[in-house]
């Protein structure tokens, strides 16, 4: 068979989503800042669309008053005055242009349900200007944080180093990570600068030398040692320990390390509480610690004995058609060419306004649903929170599991217990003796409580807590408790033991 390029026709069929419906789907799951950000590039793609400032009141109140007498009209028999064709033109000017008028009279009334909606949802959460200015200059006085890479450069600049020496301390500063640990070896760096290991050794002895101490250490063994010798306990039993008895300090295995070392217990135990207040992470003090600022989708808030869901919509685009493209529509000079333009311009911009609405009408849906579902735990706390599926919800709301998958998707809820993420809400169950679930996240709960409770002196095994949440009713595996305990970042209980 010759070897070569051929063409060839295939005829087969394939589902593809149609690129309103990819717009939509990216819409529903973009959280609100970066759904402003998606609106505002449609807007300059989009020559029809323009946005309505909230401040602007007058262009507000021309818009509403043009909304109404469009509204007066109950029949349309008479089209607006925008609508008709010029008088030079042969047509009728009663007659709809390019049988638009319908499309105009929807957008007319999805404009004006949209700001309905808009004038509902924001008046609990609009703020004044001087809050904004306030907020403003709360971002703007935000500081830049030094990096634990610009810390050792500084020193590496200072330091007694020749110009190949700091090159070396660039690159060897460059594999250390952000807790102070290097991330290659001496020999994997030898390979890869062809420079000899002597000198990269040379170069990391006074890297190591720099603050934080223990900075540079290949693994915790090595930074506790750096610091016990920067401190001049290389003649301490604690410094002996580490050097020789790591394993068994992993373990806590007391009476181990004492017979090992030839001192009692008490001594070993006294060393230990000195080892326990050194640093084992030395970059942990140069680590970003920026506060995340989240958006709430949602606002939840109790009013009596009720509580009232609303959207988020201060951050939405107000979003509407622009007349002057209306009237080119109805300008009788125009070519063919330019009312098609013009007139999937509109259809795009009509389909993305519905969109928006569309979305947030859904994250609402399915908010009320899920404080429906979950109202013990908005008035007593996550230990009522119960188990709840998305696809539950989906079922109640009228839409498919993945769209409430994407509508919960990194969005945030602001409630009385706290702002938490809509995902956070569904979680899956475990039976109790009486028939009712309980969801894993109160299951978690009530073991982080046991814990917390426990005598350190006799720390509780994965098997006894089982049994104390057999008496709540509770029936859990322990391989489950053990699952819990790891995600808590509770140890074994051989390694919580006080001796």
């Amino acid at each position: 068979m010759v070897q070569g390029l051929h063409l060839s026709t295939r005829l087969t069929q394939s589902m593809v989503l149609a690129p309103q419906l990819q717009q939509s789907l990216a819409l529903l799951q973009a959280p609100t800042l970066e759904l402003k950000a998606l609106v505002e590039q449609e807007l300059q793609q989009n020559p029809v669309l323009e946005e309505i400032d909230s401040d602007d009141t007058e262009l507000r109140e021309k818009s509403d008053a043009d909304e109404s007498d469009a509204s007066a009209t109950p029949d349309l028999a008479e089209p607006p005055e925008e609508l008709k064709f010029d008088s030079a033109t042969e047509k009728n000017a009663a007659e709809p242009v390019d049988d638009f008028q319908v499309e105009f009279d929807k957008l007319l009334q999805l404009d004006q349900e949209w700001r309905d909606h808009f004038s509902q949802t924001n008046a609990s959460i609009r703020q004044s200007t001087e809050d904004e200015e306030r907020r403003q200059f709360m971002f703007d006085s935000l500081t830049t944080e030094t990096s634990l890479a610009q810390i050792l450069m500084d020193q590496a600049r200072e330091a007694d180093l020749s110009d190949e020496q700091r090159a070396i301390a660039e690159l060897v500063i460059g594999n250390i990570d952000d807790y102070g640990y290097l991330k290659a070896t001496v020999e994997e760096l030898a390979v890869l600068t062809h420079l000899s290991a002597e000198k990269i050794s040379e170069v990391l002895k006074a890297i190591q030398s720099f603050d934080p101490p223990g900075v540079g250490a290949l693994d915790l063994r090595e930074c506790l040692l750096l610091q016990l010798e920067r401190g001049g306990k290389t003649d301490f039993l604690e410094y002996r320990i580490v050097r020789d008895f790591m394993d068994a300090l992993g373990k806590r295995r007391i009476p181990e390390i004492a017979r090992g070392t030839g001192c009692e217990v008490e001594e070993v135990q006294t060393a230990l509480g000195r080892i326990g207040r050194l640093e084992p992470r030395p970059g942990r003090a140069f680590l970003s610690n920026a506060d995340q600022y989240i958006l709430p989708e949602v606002f939840v808030q109790k009013t009596g004995s009720d509580f009232v869901v609303t959207t988020n919509d201060e951050h939405i685009p107000h979003l509407r058609i622009s007349n002057i493209y209306k009237d080119l529509m109805s300008q009788g000079e125009n070519s063919a060419e330019v009312k098609n333009y013009i007139r999937e311009k509109i259809r795009a911009g009509k389909f993305l306004i519905k969109s928006l609405h569309q979305r947030q009408q859904t994250i609402l849906n399915i908010a009320k649903e899920i404080v429906k579902r979950q109202r013990e735990f908005f008035e007593k706390g996550v230990a009522h929170l119960k188990p709840m599926t998305m696809a539950q919800v989906a079922e109640v709301v009228g839409v498919h599991e993945t769209t409430v998958s994407r509508a919960v998707s990194s969005k945030y809820m602001q409630t009385p217990q706290g702002v938490l993420e809509m995902k956070f809400f569904f979680t899956a169950g475990l039976q109790t003796t009486t028939g009712n679930g309980v969801s894993n996240t109160s299951v978690k709960d009530m073991i982080a409580e046991i814990f917390k409770a426990e005598d350190s002196a006799k720390p509780l095994s994965d098997q006894e807590v089982v049994k104390m949440l057999g008496e709540k009713g509770i029936t859990i595996a322990r391989r489950t408790v053990a699952k819990y305990r790891d995600e808590l970042n509770i140890l074994p209980s051989n390694l919580r033991k006080v001796y």
